[in-house]
This record gives C-alpha cells, sequence and structure tokens, in this order.
C-alpha cells in the first residue's frame, strides 16, 4: 500500500502501479512496520547509502586511474586550462526525478522503478522556471531523468517553457510511449514542439534487451512507430526525432556518419521508421556501468582506452561549458556527471565555508559566467576519440 500511494504520487495515477525493486519493497515494508517511517526518513536512509556508493565508487576509478594523467594535468598540458571556465548559460538541463520504467546496465543515473521518491516536486518546477525566465542566454531546456514524462510536473513544465519561446528536449526511453496512461504522450510532444531524443542502443532485438531489459526493443519500435505517426521524423512538420546510441561494452562508440546511415536503412526498411539524426554517445565510467565494469575487471583497461584516446578537438565544445545541470533536489552542477557523482561546482568545492550552490541560494543562472568548471577522471569520456556529448559526437 505504502508503495502504491508514493507511485500515485509521483505520477499523478494509477497508471504508475509498476512492479517495484526488492530493495525498495523492502524498505517500505520495515518503514511500515515500524509505522513511523516518512518519506523523508526513506530518503535519508537512501541518500546516506548513496553516499557511502559513491566514496567506494570513487576509490575504485582513481585505483584504476592509477598511473595516469588527471584530466586537469592533461587540459593544463595540452594548453586549453582557459577552455574550463563556462560561457553564458545555453542549456539548462533538468533532471526531474530518478523514476523509470526500465533498468539498463550503462544508466549513469541508476534510475529504475525504484525511484519513486527522488523526483521533483511543484515547488521546485516553479522555482527553475523562475530561473529560467531571468537567463537571457537560455536557448534550449533538456528534460531527462529517469523516464522524466513519468513526473507529473513533466507536462506543466514543458507547456511553460514552450510559451517562453524557448526549445524544449525531452529524452524519452520510447518504452514509457506504452505505459498505461501514456497513450496521449506522444501527441502531447508533437502538440508542443519538443525536440524528442530517444534511446536506441542498436537496431537489432539481442543488442537492447542485453542492454536495456528483455522486450524493451519490441517496445522501443512501437514507440518509434507512435512518434512517426505523430509526425516525428519527417521534414515537413519539424517535429525533430533523434536517436542515441551507446556501446554494449568498454569500447568506444563507431563513426556517427556511417552508423547513423546504417540505422536509417535498417529501421526504415524493417520497420518502416524514419528519424532526424543519430547521436553516438560514450558510456562514462559512473555508477551501474562503472560497477559492471569493475566486476570483470575491465575497470582500468577501459581508464586506460579513454585516457590514450584523448581528442583536443572535442574539448571547446564541451556541453559542461554552455550547460547547467540541475539534480531532481534543485541542486546545480555543471554537467548530468558530476550532478551523478556529487561533485558540486568548483567554486563551491574550494569554499568549505560556503553552501553549496542550489536553485534556492543562486540569483541568477548569468552569474555562473566564467567560473571554474569540475573535472574528474570521467571527463576523459567525453573527449576519447570523436568526442561525446548529450548532443552527440564532437570532431
Amino acid at each position: 500500500k505504502a508503495t502504491v500511494s508514493v507511485l500515485n504520487w509521483v505520477s499523478g495515477g494509477p497508471e504508475a502501479r509498476m512492479q517495484s525493486s526488492r530493495r525498495f519493497v523492502a524498505t517500505a515494508l520495515r518503514a511500515q512496520r515500524r509505522g513511523k517511517a516518512s518519506a523523508n526518513e526513506v530518503l535519508q536512509r537512501l541518500e546516506r547509502r548513496e553516499e557511502r556508493l559513491r566514496l567506494k565508487r570513487e576509490k575504485q576509478l582513481m585505483e584504476a586511474q592509477a598511473g595516469l594523467p588527471s584530466f586537469a594535468e592533461k587540459i593544463t598540458a595540452e594548453g586549453m586550462d582557459g577552455l574550463m571556465a563556462r560561457v553564458g548559460t545555453r542549456t539548462v538541463q533538468i533532471n526531474i526525478g530518478l523514476l523509470c520504467n526500465q533498468t539498463c546496465t550503462h544508466c549513469h543515473v541508476e534510475a529504475g522503478p525504484a525511484r519513486i521518491l527522488e523526483n521533483m516536486d511543484a515547488k521546485m518546477v516553479d522555482r527553475l522556471l523562475e530561473l529560467i525566465r531571468g537567463c537571457d542566454t537560455a536557448e534550449v531546456v533538456d528534460i531527462t531523468g529517469g523516464a522524466p514524462e513519468m513526473n507529473k510536473e513533466f507536462r506543466r513544465l514543458v507547456r511553460e517553457v514552450r510559451q517562453m519561446g524557448l526549445k524544449v528536449i525531452d529524452r524519452c526511453n520510447l518504452t514509457v510511449l506504452s505505459l498505461e496512461g501514456q497513450e496521449d504522450l506522444a501527441q502531447f510532444l508533437a502538440d508542443q514542439g519538443v525536440e524528442v531524443v530517444a534511446s536506441m542502443p542498436c537496431y537489432s532485438p539481442d543488442n537492447v534487451d542485453a542492454q536495456r531489459g528483455d522486450g524493451v526493443f519490441d517496445k522501443s519500435i512501437e514507440g518509434l512507430q507512435k512518434l512517426n505517426a505523430a509526425g516525428y521524423g519527417d521534414p515537413d512538420t519539424g517535429l525533430t526525432l533523434n536517436l542515441v546510441y551507446n556501446p554494449g561494452g568498454p569500447f568506444l562508440p563507431p563513426p556517427q556518419a556511417s552508423l547513423e546511415a546504417a540505422y536509417k536503412e535498417k529501421l526504415l526498411e524493417t520497420f518502416g521508421i524514419r528519424f532526424t539524426s543519430l547521436f553516438t554517445i560514450t558510456n562514462l565510467p559512473v555508477k551501474r556501468f562503472a560497477d559492471d565494469l569493475r566486476k570483470s575487471g575491465q575497470l582500468s583497461d577501459y581508464m586506460h582506452t579513454l585516457v590514450n584516446s584523448f581528442n583536443a578537438a572535442t574539448v571547446e565544445g564541451l556541453m559542461c561549458r554552455d550547460t547547467v545541470s540541475i539534480s531532481w533536489k534543485g541542486d546545480v552542477h555543471d554537467c548530468d556527471f558530476n550532478q551523478q557523482l556529487a561533485m558540486p561546482l568548483a567554486s563551491d568545492a574550494h569554499c568549505t565555508d560556503v553552501a553549496p550552490t542550489t536553485v534556492w541560494n543562486i540569483k541568477s543562472f548569468n552569474s555562473l559566467v566564467g567560473k571554474r568548471i569540475g573535472l574528474g577522471a570521467h571527463c576523459y569520456g567525453c573527449t576519447a576519440g570523436s568526442g561525446s556529448s548529450c548532443g552527440g559526437a564532437l570532431a
């Protein structure tokens, strides 16, 4: 009962009644038996667990990088230190919550059905809208999760940002389009002129299901067909549908242009599906993917691959230079990966007597211009080979 109650609160209706993970069910049952634990107390327990995991993973990544230059050292050696400062905020990327109907092996935010409490509320959305209105350089609001569409504030956020005349990106896992209660989602996105960036790690069922779960490929194809029916992928409608490829193992993506051509040929020929562009995104050694690499004994080798594949031509286009990343709790970070590693803004990290920057203590995103960017070993993932960003390859 406790689980269903919170699911309904997060998603706004009974359509969210999905199977939760054993970890959350066990926590909810213990709290229920005690009759004392509130949602905040459950969250605090989960946050303490996250902090223990973060410290453990940080140590493991440092060990894997032993003998290799830090990313900051590499940037300095390349004479590019001056580029590691923020310019005007063009993109506001919002992680609206960690609730998702999938549990993918490469997910760097560790989203899933269990994350039913860790989701942005109406008050937080109101404050973000206020900050976006006050940012004269903002052009794009990029909404991610989890499955962002499962948050009950998602549609209001989309409508209000579109009314400002800004571009909205929805990072969609495609299977959410098949959930009960989301039958009109494709048409809603089309009506609002939202750009859809959809996860599709391969055009073959085996590879997709291995990375994202049994049956996900078929549901993803169904989701793409719904988006096509709403006008997405058709040049005449202006509705942009971009797909995302993530490697299925510890290797870099192939060239983006040639892979896009293969995707377009296979998806059109087999399923009649059209899309706009393909983004190739490197898996960064963060959270679930890093854990899998460590368990298989490949974390050190992967770090060497990233470091040895450093490409200076990617640095100027790094998304952290003009993107601000907001967590579901309202914390402000340089990028989504720094957010997941709980890395504060670099200026905060060096001021122990100053509270970390949040949407509540920042007056404007404009005040971030010129601030240093927080760097870590994972940053090599964005500069390896052709580079990687939320918009695909960089060079």
